[in-house]
């Protein structure tokens, strides 16, 4: 399910520490409530991100790993 305020960041071929770069860099422009969907596939981005959204205090929504491709859903919780 994709919510309407979702801020897609697309790193597929792109490796550490660029996907957290990125997400962290989007993070900064959400709003508190607004959703960060990260489709990476370099294998290091699923922990990384996981770790990236508990150290920052977002909310991991869901992730999930098909043919290679990772995608995570953060909800962000406030000001970054």
């Amino acid at each position: 399910m994709e919510e309407d305020n979702e801020i897609t960041v697309d790193v597929k071929g792109k490796v550490c520490p660029i996907p957290v770069l990125e997400t962290a860099k989007a993070a900064r422009l959400a709003k508190p409530g607004q959703v960060i969907k990260v489709i990476a596939t370099d294998p290091a981005a699923k922990q990384d991100l996981i770790n990236w959204a508990r150290v920052t205090n977002n909310e991991l929504l869901n992730l999930d790993e098909s043919d290679g491709v990772i995608t995570v859903r953060i909800r962000i919780k406030g000001k970054q």
